[in-house]
């Protein structure tokens, strides 16, 4: 009685609310005690939606369907536990920064919870056009139709620009399906923006020409907000073959308008600058969840991410579960491709199509100038190894 009166005192009455029955679902892996853990399941369930004291939540809709709700709760290992929490559908406001913010808003200030997996019904996941090309579209515009995809970056900062367009030919020659920018190369004065994409489209065509392959040239359209779409228009106008963003410096969904608008239409790599803290330790989102189904819920077409046994703490597992999420059932979301990277060399190459099958991207940096002094020959090795041991 003492809590319903202190309930009046705030609020007229039942909230008038009507609301469907459909919600949506995350999996958090929890670290601490069985008591432990389930409190911080139930702060979890309050934090993301309503925010308030438990005690004066108004009862009814708002407390049966507003609050998150605890779905399933069991044991992960010895240390943590494994919560499957659901959210109203209305609360993300088929938005999708507030689809983010009802996921992991609040509560990435808090230890030891770890976004998993993401479960999102129909009604979510058509707010959503995901990929432009996919898995399929990326390869019937390199015309690659069953081998892994050859790509590499321009490297390293502090070459000019007609140096990188000469690595690009080079790149190209030998047989590389994407070259990219290095992540670090952005409009420096030693290697301005438009310049460089004029310079690199150029060699690139001028490869393909004698080669008869249809590699592109991606360039690096990371910049300021007021900058980014411009760069990407113009990238277009030029004749670059797709854009790369890092979503964790601009913002997801920055990067998912740009996948969307049709002015623009190239594919989208995603660069994984800037999102180490999300996945690494007890705290923030899971490899799979984050490189996997968000990367395609922002619209690239492929997701970078650190291999296994490489100069990056990924393991071979944590690497697996990425690719499969790249291609795992999300509404009529296209898959995606995984892009390995990060130490990547050719002698990892065998055991890495191992792991990750043909659907994939091999991102081969700085290991592509270690195979010996001829680069053009480097890749037509790298490109050779590719077709032999992945049987096409």
């Amino acid at each position: 009685m003492k809590e319903e009166r202190r309930q009046k005192m705030f609020f007229s009455g039942d909230s008038k609310l009507q609301l469907p029955c459909e919600r949506f679902t995350v999996i958090y892996r929890i670290w601490g005690d069985k008591q432990e853990a389930h409190e911080k399941a139930k702060d979890i369930c309050i934090e993301q939606t309503v925010e308030f004291p438990e005690e004066f939540i108004p009862k009814g809709v708002i407390a049966n369907n507003i609050v998150g709700r605890i779905e399933s709760f069991e044991s992960y290992d010895k240390k943590s536990y494994t919560a499957f929490i659901s959210y109203p559908v209305e609360a993300a406001a088929n938005e999708f920064t507030q689809l983010l913010n009802v996921i992991f808003g609040n509560i990435s200030m808090k230890p030891g919870i770890k976004v998993e997996k993401l479960d999102l019904p129909e009604s979510v996941l058509k707010n959503f056009k995901g990929p432009r090309y996919g898995k399929e579209g990326l390869r019937q515009l390199l015309g690659v139709e069953n081998r892994p995809l050859l790509s590499t970056a321009l490297k390293p900062m502090g070459l000019t620009n007609k140096e990188l367009a000469d690595l690009a030919y080079k790149f190209a020659l030998g047989g590389i399906d994407i070259i990219k920018d290095d992540h670090g190369i952005s409009n420096q004065a030693f290697s301005p923006f438009e310049e460089r994409v004029h310079l690199c489209v150029e060699a690139v065509e001028r490869a393909n020409r004698e080669t008869g392959n249809r590699t592109i040239y991606v360039p690096n359209i990371t910049a300021e907000s007021n900058q980014i779409v411009n760069r990407a228009r113009l990238a277009k106008e030029i004749g670059a073959g797709g854009l790369m963003i890092a979503p964790g410096l601009t913002g997801l969904d920055v990067m998912k308008q740009i996948a969307e608008d049709d002015s623009i239409a190239l594919p989208i790599i995603s660069h994984p600058a800037f999102q180490g803290s999300y996945v690494l330790g007890n705290n923030g989102i899971s490899q799979q969840a984050l490189f996997g189904q968000i990367a395609r819920l922002a619209g690239a077409d492929g997701t970078i991410f650190p291999t296994f046994g490489g100069r990056f703490s990924f393991s071979r597992e944590q690497c697996i579960n990425i690719a499969h999420a790249s291609e795992e059932k999300m509404g009529n979301l296209k898959p995606i491709f995984p892009c390995p990277a990060g130490g990547m060399s050719l002698e990892s190459i065998p055991e890495s199509l191992q792991a990750y099958g043909n659907d994939v991207i091999f991102l081969v940096g700085g290991g592509l100038f270690k195979h010996g002094p001829d680069i053009i020959q480097n890749c037509k090795y790298f490109r050779g190894l590719v077709e032999k041991i992945s049987n096409v």
